[in-house]
């Protein structure tokens, strides 16, 4: 016959006759989740993916650093930073509060392409250019790794896109259409 105690009591707290059922079944829980292979608790979980949502580590001391330099032509500022070699230009910006153009973060779109002035950027995620803009110089900072100090400017991502992708458009290049895209995208 079940106690209709043991349902509603706590662990540990003391109501009524049908305890020793309750605390019964919470020391048999307790055995049993040491049984199971090694877990984090929730809250190791949780930590540990909050802190997968930060920003870059800081570099370490066997990972070199190049100091790269952005001339953001929309915004009419020069930003200077340092990246570590191993990771992404863009996402380092980021995280030391430097604010630069981007959208998809995958390297598909050309809204953070830029043109090296000097240097050069490892991008082999890069699917928003083509090899033969990578060739001219054109490189996207969402999935750029700099090889060493480098300095790029901010283009215009439709001149990008025209230069990627006019030869295939006959009549010229395509004029933006913001409502029909607001009313794709669901912001009406």
């Amino acid at each position: 016959m079940a106690c209709p105690a043991a349902t509603t009591a706590r662990i540990g707290a003391r109501r009524g006759p049908c305890l020793w059922r309750s605390e019964r079944r919470a020391s048999f829980l307790v055995r049993s989740t040491s049984l199971l292979p090694d877990r984090p608790a929730r809250d190791t979980r949780a930590r540990a993916a909050s802190e997968l949502q930060q920003a870059p580590r800081p570099a370490s001391a066997t990972v070199p650093a190049h100091k790269v330099t952005v001339h953001d032509r929309q915004r009419g500022v020069i930003h200077e930073f340092v990246v570590p070699e191993d990771q992404y230009i863009l996402h380092t910006a980021e995280a030391q509060d430097i604010r630069l153009p981007f959208a998809c973060r995958h390297g598909c779109c050309t809204s953070c392409a830029v043109r090296i002035k000097s240097g050069q950027i490892r991008q082999p995620e890069a699917l928003g250019i083509s090899a033969e803009l990578k060739d001219k110089g054109y490189a996207l900072l969402c999935v750029g790794f700099p090889s060493g100090d480098v300095e790029v400017e901010t283009q215009d991502e439709d001149e990008v896109y025209w230069l990627q992708f006019g030869r295939y458009f006959a009549r010229g290049p395509v004029e933006r259409d913001d409502y029909a895209l607001e009313l794709a995208m669901g912001d009406e």
